[in-house]
């Protein structure tokens, strides 16, 4: 955010001063303390999947004195050759607003927009699933998978992009993502779709009676989209906020994201704009709503059987205020912050 200035030449002397001295009292340890506490506080109970996901990977914890070997340092016995059964991943498909349709996984998420003119999807899962989740969910729930016009894709990995050539193929559905994200996908080995729309920031999506508004928020990659979404609860409108990439990758898969140009250091900063840059546009949309591409981060896996539960005149569970989708970007940011504290320490 853009730091407001003080209109007195002598305030602004002696603010700067307080603050450096501030740094100089700080201990680096002290920064990224800072920055943990204040994620934690203002992502609650409510978002507590994503705190402890990224705020760990932000700052690991120290590696144990006798480091695991073997199966047990992978997390256990090497994953099968193949899709894992579908009882591990299968989830079934859920109306979440008047037209906004939940298509995923249980870990992973599609959303469909419904619209007067057809659907546009977020997101299109893995290329084993996708048939199921998203073809046999529409079917499930009364739609047709052949109306799939648009997918947009958040970021070019492959558990958010890799059904997108089946929908491309079967439906003739248009696939967007931003131009760096295409360049992913083409030093990817995964299954993919033939180059097709490229995503733009601030592009408005419209088919029919809806529009959708793109933004490139890169941090998880560098042509991460995060979109606005107009939705209604039995006609009262609501703006829901996808946050298209959550997770500090870079420090888990360095060879993937770390070069001297890009040190860990770039992609904190990236993903903390970019984190505040959305802040500010849900903002200014007045986003009350919060989605995310994976069930642990927007809370859906507690949300999605509540609204199940859910009577006449009772809260809808994914409308969580204004003030709830700015904790939530605060959490992202605050996180962010601390992994460049502590990657910064020892410079």
């Amino acid at each position: 955010m853009r730091t407001h200035l003080i209109g007195v030449a002598l305030a602004i002397g002696v603010a700067s001063g307080l603050a450096a001295a501030h740094a100089r009292a700080q201990s680096p340890n002290s920064r990224v303390d800072a920055h943990v506490a204040a994620a934690k506080a203002a992502a609650g109970t409510d978002f507590a999947g994503v705190f402890t996901r990224i705020c760990t990977e932000a700052v690991p914890p120290a590696a144990p004195a006798t480091p695991a070997r073997g199966a047990a340092a992978r997390g256990g016995a090497p994953r099968p050759a193949g899709p894992p059964p579908r009882e591990s991943w299968h989830a079934d498909p859920v109306k979440v607003f008047d037209n906004l349709y939940f298509l995923g996984q249980t870990e992973y998420s599609v959303w469909a927009v419904t619209t007067s003119a057809g659907i546009i999807l977020i997101d299109a899962i893995f290329d084993y699933s996708v048939d199921d989740e998203v073809s046999g969910g529409l079917r499930t729930l009364g739609l047709d998978p052949a109306t799939i016009k648009y997918v947009v894709i958040s970021h070019g990995h492959s558990d958010h992009s890799g059904g997108a050539k089946f929908l491309q193929d079967r439906y003739n559905a248009h696939v967007l993502l931003t131009a760096a994200d295409w360049d992913l996908l083409d030093k990817s080995t995964q299954t993919r779709p033939k180059r097709d729309m490229v995503a733009t920031d601030g592009q408005k999506l419209t088919l029919g009676d809806t529009t959708l508004t793109l933004y490139n928020t890169p941090g998880h990659t560098m042509g991460t989209l995060s979109t606005l979404i107009p939705v209604t609860d039995h006609g009262t409108k609501h703006v829901a906020a996808h946050w298209g990439g959550t997770a500090f990758n870079w420090m888990a898969n360095r060879a993937a994201y770390i070069t001297p140009e890009r040190p860990a250091s770039f992609w904190f900063q990236t993903y903390s704009a970019s984190a505040r840059r959305f802040k500010e546009i849900t903002t200014q949309a007045g986003a009350d709503v919060l989605i995310s591409n994976h069930t642990i981060f927007d809370g859906s896996k507690t949300k999605i059987p509540a609204l199940a539960q859910r009577k006449p005149g009772d809260p809808h569970p994914y409308v969580i205020g204004a003030q709830g989708v700015q904790r939530y970007l605060t959490t992202v940011d605050e996180c962010a912050q601390a992994g460049l504290a502590n990657v910064t320490s020892n410079r």
